[in-house]
């Protein structure tokens, strides 16, 4: 039951149609260990700014995130600003100001060592090996990447995809990655980079879970108010990584579990700007949302 994220803490400019916020808290590792929370322990490694409020820490520890591998260091905080149309399943990056995440070298904490559990969210690949080289035999690593990395630092990428048991990532980026546009077929050229399991998170179509055996198709969420998507995939990782480390058990079975509480997690992200929502949840919602998400999902076989 032990989770260990290396990831970004930033501040947030997002605009969508139905408002918009400045400096709002957010980052991979923000949305991802907020999200994973619910489920189980969590330790976070990042980098702040000496602007960064005591404030947003004293918040992520109330929920019971270990915290120790948040380095503060002289200087500014990451800051991204985004823009979404009607069209909410990517956005327009306005402005990226990486400020002391530009020098950040991952260092764990002693007692981050031995965590069975790693996810490491969007951030250089050289820099997911160099954690991966001081984590204690995983029982399970998971990553994520984004299209910057693909483009710009493919072989240094192939080599961590070596290194891992799960990627997750998004249709564009799989199809990217494979230079393939079917991702039925893009899912076997990346499983055959290294991970054993991939997960393809499709934004308000849901997400993809390939294996070398099997597939499997979950819906997202239908949702009346959607009002920011930033940190969705984030959250979805979060929910994933946090049911299985709750549960220590990597069957394909209970990672089809995983898949629906992420997308259980995404949902209640995107109805709120910011962490608003997932700050606010009751497990007791998780859970009725996991049931309404099998009824929705239910039919009988052929008479």
């Amino acid at each position: 039951m032990s989770l260990l994220v290396v990831g970004s803490v930033a501040f947030d400019a997002v605009k969508t149609p139905f408002g918009e916020v400045d400096e709002a808290l957010g980052g991979s590792a923000t949305y991802f260990s907020t999200s994973a929370s619910y489920f189980t322990d969590v330790a976070v490694v990042a980098v702040v700014g000496s602007d960064f409020p005591e404030k947003h820490l004293v918040s992520l520890k109330s929920r019971g995130i270990d915290i120790e591998g948040i380095e503060r260091k002289e200087g500014k905080t990451f800051r991204w600003k985004g823009e979404y149309g009607y069209e909410l399943n990517e956005a327009k990056t306005l402005d990226t100001q990486l400020n002391v995440f530009e020098s950040f070298k991952p260092v764990l904490p002693d007692s981050y060592k031995s965590r069975k559990v790693v996810f490491l969210a969007n951030i250089d690949p050289d820099l997911q090996r160099d954690v991966l080289n001081q984590v204690k035999e995983p029982a399970l690593v998971a990553c994520d990447t984004m299209n910057f990395w693909i483009s710009g630092k493919r072989d240094s990428l192939v080599k961590t995809l070596k290194s891992v048991d799960m990627l997750l990532i998004n249709d564009g980026e799989a199809r990217q990655l494979a230079n393939e546009p079917n991702l039925v077929k893009a899912a076997s050229k990346i499983m055959s980079m290294g991970p054993k399991t991939l997960v393809i998170k499709r934004g308000e179509y849901g997400a993809l879970m390939f294996t070398r055996k099997e597939i499997f198709a979950a819906p997202a969420y239908p949702l009346e108010a959607v009002f920011d998507p930033t940190g969705a995939g984030d959250s979805f990782a979060g929910g994933f990584m946090g049911y299985l480390a709750n549960t220590m058990n990597f069957e394909p079975s209970n990672i089809r579990k995983a898949i629906i509480f992420g997308s259980v997690m995404a949902s209640f992200n995107v109805e709120s700007f910011s962490l608003d929502r997932l700050k606010s949840l009751d497990y007791k919602e998780i859970e009725a949302r996991f049931r309404e998400f099998k009824r929705l999902t239910h039919f009988e076989d052929l008479g």
